[in-house]
């Protein structure tokens, strides 16, 4: 009897269990995650394959273009920016390489932009819109104004007030030379009012003016703040002129001065003392804070770099910005500046109006320094070498060079770089207080 009892208990047991085992399945399932994916290639013929290839090449793209490609922006675009334009660029960047790399003409700028701008161009990839790779550099540094800042913060690292200090009346040809940004402001509005060929407002009028003083940070600066949807054709206007500046300003310089005048030497310059190198960019930023403070983020960074310098106790900070810092800035900078030679946002009507109006700036204020010049020189007095006048606009040291390679064409032991380091360091202040000036009264 004990013996069947077992057994019945036991049967009893595993019929419990297998109950169980079928009630808890299906709570059980729903919990097991599937891996499974659905197969969404389809096979195809080879010669469809092959035919899928060849749709996809960026010579289909540009032969037959996409109808609803949109550009960086998101706008759409025309056939000819879609083609032909994109071709005419390509050769534009090729044509940059050839001045950097065989004539020389400030290949640190032009290399970056050029790349950049070849990339901008390539067809399908979209690499200068919001996500492309050039996209992000553009918002991540040019559009909020950070590249520019640092890049002054660099500049001020490698600048040296001596010569200014030592003759502070070349300051004065740094001030004429800022002509040509507030001629090119009264011309560019006056074409707007009594022409049809622009419409800009004073805004944009101010914003584009700025390239006469040959200086891309600060361009770029006012651009942000004033004409935004300028931004991209004046940072490539800016800094296109600043690389030309050895093909542009040579033939303004030799004609407007004469042979003796080309071969003036100037005194000797007097030693500066540290203590003067020291209290000077202290000096001219608390006189930007009181008096221009729209203007103390360029000259504030700038001034930061040089007192880091003179300071002579942060020589590994110092030489970061020189170098390091400088050079990383320069090269996202100018991919950032060749996003915007894309064929839709260059090949039009106001981007090659900013053109001309930018080199109608620059050449202005290159005459205007020369002509001060040619003026100081009628007063009793140390004569100035007219040609150190060039000099002027903020271009550091790219102007300065150039005036010493024009004087030694015609004198080649007569040094002028140092004493056109004057006036080029002026111009590089003159051009951040000028941009503060057009901030505050536009903005």
């Amino acid at each position: 009897m004990r013996f069947m009892i077992i057994k019945l208990l036991t049967f009893l047991m595993l019929l419990s269990a297998t109950v169980y085992a079928d009630d808890a399945a299906p709570v059980e399932a729903p919990q097991k995650a599937s891996t499974h994916k659905e197969e969404t290639y389809k096979t195809q013929p080879f010669s469809d394959m092959i035919g899928g290839f060849l749709t996809s090449t960026g010579i289909n793209a540009l032969v037959n273009p996409n109808p609803n490609e949109m550009n960086a922006h998101g706008e759409a675009m025309s056939d000819f920016h879609k083609g032909w334009g994109r071709v005419i660029m390509i050769l534009i960047t090729f044509l940059l390489f050839y001045l950097a790399i065989v004539k020389g003409f400030e290949p640190l700028l032009l290399l970056p932009i050029g790349f950049g701008g070849l990339l901008a161009n390539i067809p399908v990839a979209n690499m200068a819109g919001p996500d492309g790779f050039l996209g992000i550099i553009y918002h991540m540094g040019l559009a909020n104004q950070l590249f520019p800042i640092l890049i002054f913060m660099g500049v001020g690292a490698m600048t040296d007030f001596g010569p200014l200090l030592s003759n502070p009346k070349t300051a004065f040809l740094g001030g004429a030379a800022q002509f040509g940004i507030f001629g090119t402001l009264v011309g560019a509005v006056a074409l707007a009012e009594y022409t049809t060929l622009f419409d800009f407002t004073l805004q944009q009028a101010s914003a584009i003016s700025i390239i006469g003083g040959a200086d891309g940070p600060t361009s770029i600066f006012i651009a942000t703040q004033l004409a935004p949807e300028l931004l991209g054709a004046i940072a490539v206007a800016s800094y296109s002129y600043m690389a030309m500046v050895p093909i542009i300003q040579p033939p303004i310089m030799k004609a407007l001065t004469t042979d003796a005048e080309r071969r003036i030497r100037m005194s000797t310059m007097r030693h500066v003392s540290r203590l003067e190198k020291l209290v000077f960019p202290i000096m001219v930023l608390v006189l930007a804070i009181l008096v221009l403070p729209d203007s103390t983020p360029l000259i504030g960074a700038f001034m930061f770099g040089n007192f880091l310098k003179e300071s002579g106790v942060v020589d590994r900070l110092s030489d970061t910005m020189q170098n390091a810092l400088i050079n990383i800035v320069t090269i996202f900078l100018g991919l950032a500046v060749g996003s915007k030679l894309a064929s839709d946002q260059f090949l039009v009507a106001d981007t090659l109006a900013i053109l001309a109006l930018g080199i109608v700036a620059f050449s202005a204020g290159t005459a205007a320094g020369v002509i001060m010049a040619k003026i100081m020189n009628l007063f009793p007095g140390s004569k100035v070498n007219p040609l150190i006048g060039s000099a002027g606009v903020s271009a550091v040291p790219m102007a300065a060079r150039v005036s010493n390679k024009v004087g030694m064409e015609y004198d080649r032991t007569n040094m002028l770089l140092m004493h056109a380091m004057g006036p080029n360091v002026a111009g590089v202040i003159g051009s951040a207080v000028a941009a503060g000036v057009l901030i505050s009264i536009f903005k």
